[in-house]
């Protein structure tokens, strides 16, 4: 073995993976920015739109049931618009509720232009049309509450919300709690406490039935077979990262890190470009990707090129 060849193609692949890695680490900083600014109007990107739009209806939700109310009616019938507003900038202060919202509006995005480029229907893959056609009952089960999820998820983003439910465990009861401080006695914050259940969250579901596939998870490597959300999902299990790295690798201007975490996962050099041309036509694979083994890819995904 040529160590020093070796080492060479680690140094230009870290080099990128940084370069890559600057770019997502100063997200959230700016997104903070921007979002208290008072010229956000003249900010017309979708991504920061979307992440306001959920940042202000958790905000609702958790003052509907603050109320007693159910959070499902958000603020209506709120008189104190300013209590809305100073819960929201409360909820911007989270650097990590920011990155999840960021990584919600990341995926919807990328899930349409999909759809406009290669006709990638957002919320029924081929691959969850077999899924749900299995002959084990619980994996057709399973695919049709995935999918169902989904399709819940397209809409509410359309509409910029984001269902508490919905949340990853850690920051459903982070900001629960937050509400109990103020709302000690609230039967509805108690009540959706417990009636939590993150394995039934759209999340939940697709890591569940990602499990479920066992050795034909691989399909789920396939971005125009398995649909962008199972396709996350597979890559951020099979790759040994959280799966909000696994959608931003698919954000154009990622490539090596996309390709990297193809090749964690197993993927071939010719598999890898094949998936790479549907993200990113026009992006090259980096050099010395096929020297590197998917063991070494993996070290080099989870040694600080990914943030």
């Amino acid at each position: 073995m040529d160590l020093a060849a070796d080492h060479a193609v680690e140094a230009i692949l870290r080099d990128e993976l940084a370069r890559e890695a600057r770019a997502l680490a100063a997200v959230v900083p700016v997104l903070r920015h921007l979002l208290a600014s008072d010229a956000d109007a003249l900010v017309s990107d979708a991504i920061l739109a979307r992440v306001r739009g959920m940042i202000h209806d958790l905000a609702a939700q958790l003052l509907a049931a603050e109320a007693g109310r159910d959070p499902a009616t958000r603020a209506s019938g709120l008189d104190d618009s300013a209590a809305l507003d100073q819960l929201a900038a409360r909820l911007m202060a989270d650097e990590a509720l920011l990155a999840h919202c960021h990584a919600l509006a990341t995926e919807s995005l990328i899930a349409a232009r999909l759809q406009q480029r290669h006709a990638l229907d957002p919320v029924l893959s081929p691959l969850i049309q077999e899924l749900i056609a299995s002959e084990d009952a619980d994996v057709a089960s399973l695919a049709m509450s995935a999918l169902a999820a989904q399709s819940r998820f397209v809409q509410n983003q359309r509409r910029m919300e984001l269902p508490l439910g919905e949340l990853p465990a850690e920051l459903f009861h982070a900001l629960v709690a937050q509400m109990q401080v103020s709302a000690p006695n609230s039967a509805a914050l108690a009540r959706l406490q417990a009636g939590y259940d993150e394995a039934a969250t759209r999340i939940g579901l697709m890591a569940r039935l990602v499990a479920a596939m066992r050795r034909g998870a691989l399909a789920g490597l396939a971005l125009d077979h398995a649909g962008l959300a199972l396709f996350a999902s597979t890559l951020g299990v099979t790759a040994r990262v959280t799966r909000e790295d696994s959608v931003l690798a698919c954000h154009e201007g990622q490539s090596a890190r996309f390709s990297l975490l193809l090749r964690a996962a197993g993927l071939t050099v010719s598999a890898i470009e094949r998936q790479q041309l549907l993200i990113e036509p026009a992006a090259r694979l980096p050099r010395g990707l096929a020297e590197t083994s998917p063991e070494r890819a993996a070290m080099l995904a989870q040694s600080g090129g990914l943030r």
